[in-house]
């Protein structure tokens, strides 16, 4: 009863918290948002901003939230420490200071030990292409398809979580000493939840069936992640057609194949040289594209606006095409993660 008072009044605190596009109330009349919103309440144990800044696209919102709850929510072969210590790793290979709070919160609240320290760090050292072996690898094999996809998950919400939420879960202006008061309740949240309980593949619905692509092969062995994930690749696939043109996602996945997973610095000359190659009526599409894949946490409100001016400022069109960037640049990630001996 007291988690879900709390809850309730936390859900608008939540939503404050999300910049770039109007947040989506809790009470909105989108029936698959609205479904979405009490699921992650239940099963997660808070509304997060994560998965409630996609609100606008509902396709997007399902995707995004089969991906969490089939890695982080629903009980499987990997602990769940070690699950925490791969989000924590990624976010931190990402420098997603958001995320870094919450996951690194979360598992020094599990209590996590030196075995979660390692996979942390395979993870994070995974982050770049060509990692060295480690003799042994941190985790039972079987584990292996759940923590990938944790990666996958967190390359692709580090991505969206820098571009539409502060460095902190905490409303806007809010003191950042406040993190020791907001951390700890959000976390006893997530604890309270009982996860246990929580049922594999029993939201799927929210969006149609579709093939596995050939790069998520990393699944094999494990059919709730078959099925969430092509599902999820399907449908972001699809938004991202409609918020992008073509020649843009085909540059952005040209460059991802020679992508080593290090960012590309301060500067932002890269992408003006990458843009040159695409029609003018393109480049601010883009612009927008490249950053969210390479080097999110440089995208300003002027990437956002001259985008926006493109695809008549719709809030829809903006998450779609962020989140079509993020995930792809998360699947070339996941392409080269060792994950065995």
């Amino acid at each position: 009863m007291l988690a879900t008072m709390v809850r309730v009044r936390l859900r608008s605190r939540s939503l404050v918290q999300i910049r770039r596009v109007a947040p989506v109330p809790f009470d909105t009349p989108e029936p698959a948002v609205s479904r979405i919103y009490r699921e992650v309440e239940r099963d997660f144990g808070v509304l997060a901003p994560p998965v409630a800044l996609h609100a606008a696209s509902p396709a997007t919102t399902a995707a995004v939230w089969l991906m969490l709850r089939e890695t982080l929510v629903a009980p499987g072969a990997a602990d769940r420490a070690d699950k925490e210590a791969v989000a924590d790793g990624i976010s931190r290979s990402n420098s997603c200071p958001y995320c870094v709070t919450m996951h690194g919160a979360m598992l020094d609240a599990l209590g996590a030990g030196a075995g979660s320290v390692r996979v942390r760090d395979w993870a994070e050292t995974n982050a770049i292409r060509g990692a060295a072996v480690a003799d042994e690898l941190p985790f039972r094999e079987e584990a292996a398809p759940e923590l990938v996809a944790t990666a996958v998950l967190m390359h692709y919400l580090n991505r969206m979580v820098n571009v539409f939420l502060g460095e902190a879960p905490l409303p806007p202006k809010a003191p950042v000493q406040a993190l020791k008061v907001v951390t700890p309740v959000l976390n006893w949240l997530q604890r309270s939840a009982d996860r246990d309980a929580v049922t594999p593949g029993t939201s799927m619905d929210l969006l149609p069936r579709a093939p596995l692509p050939a790069d998520m092969a990393w699944t094999a062995g494990n059919p709730v992640l078959i099925d969430a994930f092509s599902r999820a690749a399907a449908a972001i696939d699809r938004v991202g057609e409609q918020a992008l043109p073509a020649d843009v996602r085909e540059l952005v996945l040209t460059r991802l194949k020679a992508w080593d997973g290090t960012p590309p610095g301060i500067s932002r000359a890269w992408v003006e040289e990458a843009v040159g190659v695409l029609a003018p009526d393109d480049r601010a599409a883009g612009r927008l594209a490249l950053l969210t894949a390479f080097a999110s946490y440089q995208i300003d409100d002027a990437v956002v606006d001259a985008y926006r001016a493109t695809a008549d400022g719709q809030d829809a069109r903006l998450i779609e095409a962020t989140a079509w960037a993020s995930l792809s640049a998360a699947r070339e990630a996941a392409s080269w993660m060792i994950t065995k001996k």
